[in-house]
């Protein structure tokens, strides 16, 4: 881990002692600080402190800061250290490591150790570096680093247990805006006796599916340029940015949308509405359509989606495709881009003439309410006429049969 040094064993008054303020180590569970003095009255100190020397008779805890405060709830006076003189780097090192072997250590506290390691100036670690001296991969190291992103909602519910760490980590990989949204995610909602609501957190696997179905974006089947700067200017290309999950396959690595996909869909519902103002502007005549359901918006140019057919350009896989309209051309066929909807910016091939006998071919009319009721009453009429020669029929059978009995 660090270069090799010489060091000094003896016991130190705790006076002497100070608590380093690199230590990435914040929260100290007060139970177990107590039930550790305990252990340290009856069997004393097993484990000696790491120090370095910072004044004359004074001493920086490197390692061993939960110790030392059970130390002092055990009432002693002096402790066992071990002595060492490192720099700031290997005295962060240090204190990093030796807190990956304590399990009560939260991984934001651990995230916060790799982040300090990773702002040094003297010397500069790159993840791969502290991942070699930590004993662990890169991936891990970065996952853990990006916790220290989180936003105040996510943290605090991290800290509070509301969610665990493979949620946590999940949502660290999300920029700011999206990591609110996709927190409510992981939670579903209960009802038991007396209507009464209860919150399950859900399993982290849920969480990935809904981030990958409603967060990330494949780039591949954008209908904008990825390479074109000007698209969004404030953004830039979508090769070059840092928030395409293929620029970082190592902080992905494991979920479907690793290769090429957007984490910010505002910045990709901003490039989608620059290419549809840029394509209708370079065609005019570029019919525009809706494919979303329900009413129209309000002063929308889009046609909407049943008054226009798209035609679609694979062929027929069976004889009853071949008389659909969908796979029949017209004169008044015509390319389209989709304005509204699903879909949105992607060009297709439509009709949208209402005279097109091919398309729209006009259904016959319903009959008026006058030849209805016409129909109506000559069927009215034929059954009462029906029901008459039934009766005289049976009538004229009775009285054959009474006249044949006398």
């Amino acid at each position: 881990m660090t270069t090799e040094v010489q060091s000094e064993y003896r016991n130190l008054p705790l006076a002497s002692l100070s608590e380093s303020g690199m230590n990435p180590r914040r929260n100290f569970d007060e139970t177990a600080l107590n039930e550790l003095a305990e252990s340290i009255r009856t069997q004393g100190l097993l484990s000696p402190l790491t120090v370095r020397p910072k004044g004359p008779q004074t001493f920086e805890i490197v390692a061993g800061a939960r110790r030392y405060r059970a130390a002092q709830l055990a009432g002693l006076e002096s402790i066992p250290v071990r002595i060492v003189e490192l720099t700031d780097a290997q005295a962060l090192e240090t204190s990093i490591v030796e807190n990956l072997q304590r399990r009560d250590v939260h991984p934001l506290e651990e995230a916060s150790g790799f982040a300090a390691l990773l702002r040094l100036e003297e010397p500069q670690y790159s993840i791969e570096q502290i991942a070699a001296k930590c004993a662990k991969s890169p991936a891990y190291v970065l996952a853990r680093i990006r916790l220290t992103e989180l936003s105040p909602a996510v943290t605090e519910a991290f800290l509070k247990d509301e969610i665990g760490t493979g949620h946590a980590l999940l949502l660290a990989k999300l920029q700011p805006a999206q990591q609110e949204e996709a927190l409510t995610a992981c939670y579903q909602e209960q009802f038991g006796s007396g209507n009464k609501s209860k919150r399950i957190l859900l399993p982290v696997r849920q969480l990935q599916q809904w981030i990958e179905h409603n967060i990330l974006l494949e780039l591949a089947s954008a209908p904008f340029s990825r390479e074109d700067a000007e698209l969004a200017p404030e953004s830039g290309a979508c090769l070059d940015c840092p928030k395409r999950t293929g620029h970082n396959t190592l902080l992905f690595e494991g979920m479907a949308a690793q290769h090429d996909s957007c984490s910010d869909p505002k910045c990709y519902a901003a490039k989608l509405e620059a290419h549809v103002r840029q394509t209708v502007a370079a065609k005019p005549k570029l019919v525009q359509i809706s494919t979303a359901y329900g009413p129209q918006k309000e002063g929308s140019a889009a046609v909407p989606r049943n008054k226009y057919v798209e035609i679609r350009t694979e062929k027929p896989t069976n004889p009853k495709q071949h008389d659909w309209p969908e796979y029949k051309t017209c004169k008044f066929t015509t390319e389209a881009i989709v304005t509204e909807g699903s879909e949105k910016g992607e060009t297709k091939r439509v009709c949208a003439n209402p005279e097109c006998p091919v398309h729209h071919a006009r259904k016959p009319k319903p009959a008026t309410d006058a030849a209805v009721k016409t129909e109506q009453e000559k069927r009215r009429r034929e059954e009462a006429l029906a029901q008459v020669t039934g009766l005289r029929v049976l009538s004229a059978i009775g009285e054959a049969v009474s006249s044949n009995i006398i």
